[in-house]
């Protein structure tokens, strides 16, 4: 596999994109029942419903295309709604223990970044990945003064 291939959750896209697909059905299925047999939907309700769906479709879309980035110079993370970039000399340890939802990184500054990317939901494809993730560290790793 390519060293610097991006990391990208797999369960949690397929769960996303799903969800999506079915907001959008389920939504122009009301609108059209809206226009002809429930006539008491307003166009206030239609209007909410658009955007209350449009809120959820974005927060959806943003957990279908998290993911992380190397590249030789570091980790580009991409996250729900924050993306973070970190050079391979802050990574201090990444943490992956059973039964926690994603990686986290610990970062020399004393601070702690979640790599949604890489998830336990995704079984041994989230383990091996979270390897790769550690090896990319360990290459990278500053020297000791």
């Amino acid at each position: 596999m390519e060293p610097y291939a991006p990391f990208r959750p797999r369960a949690a896209r397929w769960v996303a994109w799903t969800l999506l697909v079915l907001i959008v059905v389920a939504v122009t299925a009301l609108l059209v029942l809206s226009f002809t047999t429930l006539e008491q939907y307003g166009w206030t309700d239609r209007i909410l419903t658009v955007l209350f769906a449009g809120a959820g479709a974005v927060v959806v879309h943003r957990q279908a295309v998290v993911g992380a980035f190397p590249s030789p110079t570091g980790l580009r993370v991409r996250n729900l709604f924050v993306t973070t970039e970190v050079a391979w000399e802050q990574v201090v340890r990444v943490n992956f223990a059973p039964g926690r939802p994603w990686v986290t990184l610990d970062l020399s500054d004393g601070d702690t970044l979640p790599v949604m990317a890489i998830q336990g939901a995704d079984g041994h494809h989230g383990m091996a990945e979270a390897r790769r993730l550690a090896a990319l560290v360990a290459l990278y790793e500053a020297p000791d003064s």
